[in-house]
C-alpha cells in the first residue's frame, strides 16, 4: 500500500518558502505588516471586552470613529503616542512595549 507524502508546511516553512528567510526585505515587510495587523486586532478585542463602540472609544481619546476603525482594520498605522492614549484613556489599560535584540 502506497502512502501519500505529507505536503503540510509549518507557518515558518511557508514564510521561508514564499517570503524568504528572516532578515530579507520581503520577509521584513511581511513581519512588519503582521505586527500592525495584530495591534489593530488587540485594540478591537479590548474595545469589545470593555463594551465600547468605536465612536465611544474615539470620544474618550479625542479622535474620530473613522480613525479608530482604520487602526482596527489595519488601514492606518497609529503613532505610539496615539496607541498610548487609546489604551490608557480609552480602554483604561496600560501600554507595554519591549525590544528584542
Amino acid at each position: 500500500m502506497k502512502t501519500k507524502k505529507n505536503n503540510l508546511l509549518t507557518l515558518d516553512q511557508f514564510k521561508d518558502r514564499h517570503y524568504g528567510k528572516s532578515g530579507t526585505a520581503k520577509r521584513d515587510r511581511l513581519e512588519a505588516g503582521y505586527e500592525n495587523f495584530k495591534i489593530g486586532v488587540m485594540i478591537h478585542q479590548a474595545r469589545l471586552e470593555k463594551g465600547l463602540t468605536q465612536e465611544e472609544l474615539a470620544e474618550k481619546v479625542g479622535t474620530t470613529k473613522s480613525y479608530i476603525s482604520k487602526i482596527e482594520n489595519n488601514i492606518k498605522e497609529a503613532r505610539i503616542s496615539t496607541l498610548q492614549k487609546i489604551v490608557e484613556l480609552g480602554l483604561g489599560g496600560q501600554l507595554q512595549l519591549s525590544i528584542k535584540l
